[in-house]
This record gives structure tokens, C-alpha cells and sequence, in this order.
């Protein structure tokens, strides 16, 4: 770790948190703003002024290192050179319409590049839940039927087609909702509900979609719904071979294998794709976040067996107003590009690794770290009562470590009990450890506040 002498040469503090041109913001705002806003914005209440790389910047001069990205959004980080003259030649000339365009043209040629096995084909949409929503009618009109399978914890957007797949207390008091969503537990090993430990369980969870299948659907299941890592969980990662057993399921149940890869693709794991890490090729995967550099542009991609099935196939049967629009589609251009061009990839996999390793070492310092997870720059840290425990800590605990995190100049997603760690894929080691040296002395500074 950092030595105590080092001088921060990234964050720094001018205020208090928030300072008061950020607090006078904020407050104006909520005279007029609906609640329900992230609780990242209202635990913090900062007010953004600009950002630059891996840093941001509040309207009091505060300078914040970012373990956020606004949920993995900012995959180039803020005022990316290329980023920001593509964006603005666009705006420049023609920003909407649903007309071909030279970038959109270009991304969909990209996409198929970049694509594995042969789901070449795109099609676009502007929001995460939109995308998913078009993915279940992509797999009603391939395979006729009408019923879905998701996963506790899962989570693929809140409007009313996927909320019943949304597996946590989120939907709870929105009933009633669509028929045929089933939920079934996710492979997260640490919170098995059977109580069985991998290898040893040979995914019990696994063959436990079957009886669910049985006993509780019509046998009309159109496509298993799976996020490679699940985020909003808190990045947590399914043991290897998890995917490939549901391919197999899907594919003995004649449905399709649909890989939320929202927060997971692009290089957020590691690898382009996060379900490259079990080696399988899906049916249907959605896109998004991390796609668009920080502009709202998501998708889906799929293979033309399927992706031609009607009526998702029939004239405006799969179209999105904003989705694929000329400045929606420079964004994602210039954002896979640069990707590809910087080897964000590859730096993912290698910074992610260094952070993992040293986060790693909080689990032998901390006794209320009871898990350090992550693939690539999606980590992953439950935070539990006692050593061993499996019950988390209370959040005004974790509210505390927020709070210091902010206050010392580092913004991440530490106010639950399971924290997300999801910096911009261009961040260096030199930020890196210069955010974890700050979450060591948030800890170490909670420490001897809590009382179980």
C-alpha cells in the first residue's frame, strides 16, 4: 500500500462534503426534481462541474477519484479527446432520426467484428430496460412462447415488462405484474439456499430449474434470462461452468439463452464479452451502459436464425425513436473503437487484477470484510457483522464508510453492505491504489465505530 507520507496527487479536497455551492445546488434541485433519484446523488449531494479521466470535479473545486463511473456507464472515463471531438463534429451537423447514418453504419460493422460466434446482427434501443424488453420479444416470436426464468438478485431494469424479473424487494408494492416471470436462485456460492458447496453440488441450482419448470410454469418457457455477473448484487461472480449448464438447460428445454451483458461488456470483465469467461455463445445478449461512453445507447445482438423471427422482424416491429440515432450511434462508434484502438480490454483484465489483489487484503485487515470478488474492473466486497459471518453489516455502517470515502476524496458505490467498485476502463494502477490507499483509511477510520 501507500506509504502515510504520500502526498495524493489526484483527489483533493478545497471543502467539507457536500461544499456549500454543491449543497445550495442540490437543494435548489430537490424543490423540483422527483424523488426515487439514485442514492448514490442523495447520500452524496455533491453537484458535478467536469471530470477529466478517472477524476471528477465538484462545483467547490473538490477533485474525486471514481470507483463509479455512474454504475460502469463511463467506460473511457470523462473528456476523452477522441470521445469528445466525435460527439461534437456529430452534434454539429445531424443529431436524431432514424435514418442510416455513416457512424451507424460503421458501429453495426464493428459490432459483427467484434462479435462472438454469430450473433452479428444489432439492433438499438436507449435504455437498458428498453433493450431487454425487446430481447423477451425477440424470443416469443423465434420460439412461440411466452414464459421467462430469471434469477434472485438479478436485475435487468424497472418498467413493467421486466420487472418481474427483477429478483429483490425493488418491485415490491408494484403488483400486479406480468404473468409467466419465474425467479430461481442465482449461483452465488457464498449465500448457496441449499446449503451445498461448490464443486461438490454439481450446480444443484442448476438442475433446480427444472422442477421449477415443472412445477410451476405451463412448460411454455421461451428463454432463460442471466446476467454473467450479477451488479447490482454487488458483483457477484457464479463459479466457472455456471453458464454453460444453463446453455445446456436452454437448449434441452427448446428456449433461448438470453446474457444480460448491460454492465458486463465491452471489456468491464476483462474480456469483451463476460460471458467469454465460460465459453459459451449465447442466443440473445443486451448491451449497454459502458456501450455508449456515457450516452444513453443500448441494444441487442443476435444471429440470423433468430433475429429475423416475426413479428420482432415486421416493419418497425423491433424500432426505438432515439435508439441507433446519429449521435447515439457516434457514441457507441467512437467509444468501441477506442476500446479496441487503447486495448481497454487488456487493461482491464491487468488493473483489475492489481486492485483485486490488494482489495484482497482488506478480508486479513478488516473483520467485517467477509468476501473480496471481481473480474477485471467489476469488484466486488460484502462487508458482515463479524468474521465468518454470513449476515451483512448494517448500513449505517456502510454509510459511514461512504461518507469517509467521500470526505477523503473517492467516490464508490459503498453505502449497501455489498460494495461495487466499477472505475472507468482507462484507469492506471498510480489511481488505482491511490483510491484503494483512501478506502483503507475510510475503513480503518469506521473500524472502531462498530458495535454488533
Amino acid at each position: 500500500m501507500l506509504t502515510a507520507d504520500f502526498k495524493r496527487k489526484y483527489a483533493s479536497m478545497k471543502t467539507e462534503v457536500p461544499g456549500p455551492k454543491s449543497k445550495e445546488l442540490f437543494e435548489f434541485e430537490q424543490k423540483h426534481i422527483s424523488p426515487g433519484i439514485q442514492t448514490i446523488a442523495t447520500s452524496s449531494k455533491i453537484a458535478v462541474e467536469k471530470g477529466e479521466g478517472a477524476v471528477i470535479e465538484d462545483v467547490d473545486g473538490n477533485r474525486y477519484i471514481d470507483f463509479f463511473a455512474g454504475v460502469g456507464v463511463a467506460s473511457l472515463g470523462y473528456n476523452h479527446p477522441k470521445y469528445v471531438k466525435m460527439m461534437q463534429e456529430q452534434v454539429s451537423k445531424i443529431h436524431v432520426g432514424s435514418f442510416t447514418s455513416r457512424n451507424r453504419a460503421g458501429l453495426s460493422q464493428l459490432l459483427s467484428e467484434v462479435a462472438v460466434g454469430d450473433l452479428r446482427r444489432t439492433q438499438y434501443y436507449s435504455s437498458g430496460a428498453e433493450a431487454v424488453e425487446a430481447a423477451l420479444r425477440l424470443a416469443k416470436s423465434y420460439t412461440g412462447k411466452s414464459e421467462f426464468i430469471g434469477f434472485w438478485e438479478g436485475f435487468h431494469g424497472k418498467t413493467l415488462g421486466v420487472l418481474g424479473l427483477l429478483g429483490d424487494n425493488f418491485k415490491h408494492g408494484l403488483g400486479p405484474l406480468p404473468f409467466g416471470r419465474y425467479l430461481t436462485p442465482y449461483a452465488n456460492c457464498r449465500h448457496c439456499p441449499f446449503g451445498r458447496t461448490f464443486p461438490e453440488c454439481d450446480f444443484m441450482c442448476v438442475d433446480f430449474i427444472k422442477k421449477k419448470i415443472r412445477y410451476e410454469t405451463t412448460n411454455d418457457v421461451a428463454a432463460i434470462v442471466v446476467e454473467p455477473i450479477q451488479g447490482t448484487a454487488g458483483n457477484v461472480v457464479p463459479p466457472e461452468g455456471f453458464l454453460l449448464r444453463l446453455r445446456q438447460l436452454a437448449d434441452e428445454i427448446k428456449a433461448v439463452l438470453i446474457v444480460d451483458e448491460m454492465i458486463t461488456g465491452f471489456g468491464r470483465t476483462g474480456k469483451m464479452f463476460g460471458y467469454q469467461h465460460d465459453n459459451v455463445v449465447p442466443d440473445i445478449i443486451t448491451v449497454g451502459k459502458g456501450f455508449g461512453g456515457g450516452f444513453p445507447m443500448t441494444g441487442l445482438m443476435s444471429r440470423d436464425e433468430i433475429i429475423f423471427s416475426k413479428p420482432f422482424a415486421n416493419p418497425s416491429g423491433s424500432s426505438s425513436s432515439y435508439g441507433g440515432n446519429p449521435l447515439a450511434s457516434a457514441s457507441a462508434y467512437v467509444t468501441l473503437k477506442t476500446i479496441i484502438e487503447e486495448g481497454l480490454v487488456e487493461n482491464s483484465a491487468r488493473v483489475g487484477a492489481f486492485m483485486l489483489e490488494k482489495l484482497k487484503t482488506f478480508k486479513e485487515k478488516f473483520p467485517f470484510v467477509g468476501e473480496v470478488r471481481g473480474r477485471g474492473l467489476m469488484i466486488g466486497m460484502e462487508l458482515v457483522k463479524s468474521p465468518g459471518s454470513m449476515e451483512k453489516l448494517d448500513k449505517k455502517y456502510t454509510q459511514m464508510i461512504f461518507r469517509e470515502c467521500l470526505n477523503k476524496g473517492l467516490i464508490v458505490m459503498g453505502y449497501n453492505p455489498d460494495v461495487r467498485i466499477n472505475p472507468p476502463l482507462i484507469i492506471n494502477e498510480e489511481i488505482a491504489e491511490e483510491g484503494i490507499e483512501i478506502m483503507e483509511e475510510a475503513f480503518k477510520n469506521v473500524a472502531d465505530r462498530i458495535v454488533v
